[in-house]
């Protein structure tokens, strides 16, 4: 032990490899060995913190490593900004991408999901009367990046409403499928909707709007590091990810592929000089920045490497399976969320009926010490149950007691 007693990530490193042998789904069920993985967190005990979605904490020998990155960009000063950091930024550009699945020359380190998909919608060359195509339930800030589009460029913004529990995949599909017309430039789409957890069906979603013409770019902010994929597979133009989210890399960092015959398309956030049009760093040009979160990206992709893409997977859907399953016949319990397992995975969104969100979220806090986030529109009215790895169904048996008890 390290850290005050704190599990070492060698440590860990040696309780993963004792079930290499296991498959994921067993092991996700397995509560004394993800009990085990939970002492290489350093945990609020004030609350159970089932709002992860935001940010996702990272193991504590993670945050120090990232510590040490400060301390060494601070000792070494202007020489580290002026000679190695370019260097460094590609070697994290390159082990980042071995895990997106995709080429190195068409994806970049951003500071979010934000960044990423607001430097597409305002970068692409837009003309009066095109449309664009997106979801109420999307993202507020590329929503409004859309209407700032919309107001410049005189671009005609298509919302849609994606239903909560969708009989198909092709009901979803032809929802979009719809709202395309010979206009349609861009729709955007998520892979995992933010505020209930659907995952939507993206590759058929891409395949239908290339068959008409239109490019699409998907909002990934919490399937990165959360689901299995190759970004590739997708068969999408452009795909954003914040990567303090479900890889747990520290605050200040994101990724945006940009499929390679699409980066002459857009222009940058920043003027960078001089650059091949097809040169992905010609978007990459944000000034000087923290260039040390830069460096914590290989740290925790260490982690999730360890941790294992399916094992994670498997344990995240379970949990949220677990709490799910024991509320949703629940008279006054209403689940955002698909039951379906293989359209959701860790995060889920419950309300009760006749209770305001803010007030179900304020509830939970103050009589059961449980950390969550309110969600109240675009036909989701509930709180966001986002529980992680070190999340125990212990702690989520306190919010089923709670739900029975709120619901009654």
């Amino acid at each position: 032990m390290t850290l005050g007693g704190v599990l070492s990530l060698a440590e860990m490193e040696k309780l993963f490899a004792q079930v290499n042998h296991v498959s994921a789904q067993e092991i996700a069920a397995d509560e004394d060995f993800w009990e085990a993985v939970r002492g290489g967190y350093q945990l609020n005990p004030d609350f159970i913190n089932l709002e992860n979605g935001y940010y996702c904490i990272q193991p504590q020998e993670t945050l120090e490593k990232f510590i040490a990155h400060v301390r060494e960009v601070n000792r070494l000063g202007a020489y580290y900004m002026r000679t190695v950091q370019f260097e460094n930024k590609k070697a994290m550009v390159k082990k980042l991408s071995a895990i997106a699945g995709c080429s190195s020359e068409e994806l970049i380190i951003t500071r979010n999901t934000t960044e990423s998909l607001d430097m597409v919608i305002g970068g692409l060359n837009w003309n009066k009367g095109d449309e664009a195509i997106m979801a109420e339930q999307d993202y507020g800030a590329m929503l409004d990046m859309f209407n700032m589009v919309a107001g410049r460029h005189g671009v005609v913004n298509k919302v849609l409403s994606i239903p909560n529990h969708p009989s198909s995949d092709e009901e979803i599909v032809e929802l979009y499928a719809k709202a395309i017309t010979s206009k349609t430039k861009l729709l955007m789409v998520c892979h995992m909707v933010n505020i209930t957890g659907q995952i939507l069906p993206v590759r058929k979603i891409c395949d239908m709007a290339h068959g008409k013409g239109v490019q699409v770019m998907v909002d990934g902010a919490h399937a990165f590091g959360h689901l299995v994929y190759s970004i590739p597979d997708l068969h999408c133009d452009y795909y954003g990810a914040s990567l303090h989210k479900w890889l747990s890399v520290p605050l200040g960092a994101g990724l945006l592929y940009v499929k390679k015959e699409n980066i002459k398309n857009i222009w940058p956030l920043l003027a960078d000089g001089e650059r091949s049009s097809d040169d992905i760093a010609r978007l990459n040009h944000i000034g000087t920045h923290p260039v040390h979160t830069d460096l914590a990206i290989a740290d925790a992709i260490d982690v999730y490497t360890m941790i294992g893409p399916e094992r994670k997977e498997s344990r995240l859907r379970y949990l949220q399976v677990y709490w799910t399953n024991l509320v949703r016949d629940l008279p006054n319990v209403v689940v955002n969320t698909p039951k379906d397992p293989t359209r959701a995975c860790a995060i889920a969104n419950v309300g009760i009926k006749n209770m305001k969100p803010q007030e179900l979220a304020d509830t939970l806090l103050k009589r059961y010490k449980i950390y969550t986030v309110a969600i109240d529109g675009a036909n989701v009215h509930g709180c966001r149950i986002t529980p992680n790895v070190f999340t125990s169904t212990q702690e989520l048996d306190v919010l089923v007691k709670a739900l029975h008890e709120l619901g009654s």
